[in-house]
Parts: structure tokens; C-alpha cells; sequence
């Protein structure tokens, strides 16, 4: 009987400190110690580029790769990978010559001749890229479970497919007339009347 009454005893006393950490331990709560180094600075550079336009594009790739003479129930995988990114559109002006600009102070005119514009590369945006749905062969599901696909193909070809679509998209023209439009406003700042020519 004792030791029933010694047992019940040491039960409640251990809910009563289960209890009591529970509602202490909170209290307290928990701590996040970022111990990271501050960036450090590996070097500077100047830019000489003006970005004058950016566009926006998105692409849904659907890629099947088949297993040959092996029916696609039992092998293969198709992929719908949705991508998103930017392009941008610039002019670099460090390649300019010097005698790329004239300046006639009695006529007031600046002849400059402008490089045309350059298609910088795709910049996929991360959070905008992903799997949109998946169809695979009963190997495939099953090879799934130990291995994870290997992405980088999908976004090399989105990469691929959005710099051809920026080529196609006039962006580098839009470029050039911005830029035009920049540096007109400029020299007309100044009292000038800007005269424009593509450099060699």
C-alpha cells in the first residue's frame, strides 16, 4: 500500500513539473544569434552602360524525355516548368571614339555617333520558376523517391528561349530610341541641338 501511495506521489509531482515548464519555458521563449560575417567588398568597378529598356518575359517549357522501345507507363517523364525574367536593353558608351563627338559651338549642334544597343542576359526571377505539372513512368515515380530531379536543364533552356524572344521583341530598337531621347534632352539642357549617327 506504501508503495502505491510513494508512486501516486511521485506522479504528481512529476505532472506538477511537466506543468510548470510548460508554462515557464515560454516565458522565457528562444534566441537567434546571427553570428555571420558582415559582407565584405572585393572590388569596384565604374559603368559606363546606360539600361534603357527591360521587358519582361515568361515561357512554359514542355519537355518529355522517352525511354525507347519501353512504353511510357513504365518509363519516361514529361515536364511543364514555367519560367519567368527580365532583359535588359543597354548602350555602352566606354567603347565610344574619340572622335565619336564633334561639337560646333557656332552652329550650336553636338554630332554624336551612338553603338547601337546590346541585349544584356536573361535574369530569371527565382520565385517565378517552377514545375507546373509532371507526368511519369512507374520507374521514374519510383526512382523520385531517392533522388531529386535535377532542374538546371529547365532553366538553361528558359534562359535559351527568353534571349530569343528578346531578339525578337524590338527591345534593342526601344533601347536606342530611349537613349536618343536622353541624351537629347541633355545636350538641349545645355543650349545644344543634338545631331545623331550609328557608330562604326
Amino acid at each position: 500500500m506504501k508503495w502505491r501511495i510513494g508512486a501516486a506521489a511521485v506522479a504528481v509531482v512529476g505532472i506538477v513539473v511537466l506543468v510548470g515548464a510548460l508554462v515557464v519555458v515560454p516565458r522565457f521563449g528562444t534566441d537567434t544569434v546571427d553570428r555571420s560575417q558582415p559582407a565584405l567588398l572585393q572590388s569596384l568597378r565604374d559603368l559606363s552602360q546606360y539600361h534603357a529598356a527591360a521587358g519582361d518575359f515568361q515561357v512554359v517549357l514542355d519537355i518529355e524525355k522517352d525511354v525507347r522501345h519501353v512504353p511510357a507507363a513504365l518509363a519516361g517523364r514529361r515536364t511543364l516548368f514555367v519560367a519567368a525574367g527580365t532583359v535588359n536593353a543597354y548602350v555602352d558608351f566606354s567603347g565610344l571614339a574619340e572622335d565619336a563627338l564633334e561639337v560646333d559651338a557656332e552652329k550650336k549642334t553636338v554630332e554624336l555617333a551612338l553603338p547601337g544597343a546590346t541585349l544584356d542576359k536573361p535574369n530569371l526571377v527565382q520565385e517565378r520558376c517552377y514545375v507546373f505539372a509532371e507526368e511519369r513512368g512507374l520507374f521514374d515515380r519510383l526512382a523520385s523517391l531517392v533522388e531529386t530531379q535535377d532542374q538546371q536543364p529547365f532553366y538553361v533552356a528558359a534562359e535559351q528561349k527568353i534571349g530569343d524572344a528578346a531578339r525578337e521583341s524590338g527591345l534593342t530598337g526601344r533601347a536606342d530610341e530611349n537613349t536618343r531621347t536622353m541624351l537629347t534632352g541633355m545636350f538641349t539642357a545645355l543650349g545644344y541641338q543634338p545631331v545623331f549617327s550609328d557608330a562604326a
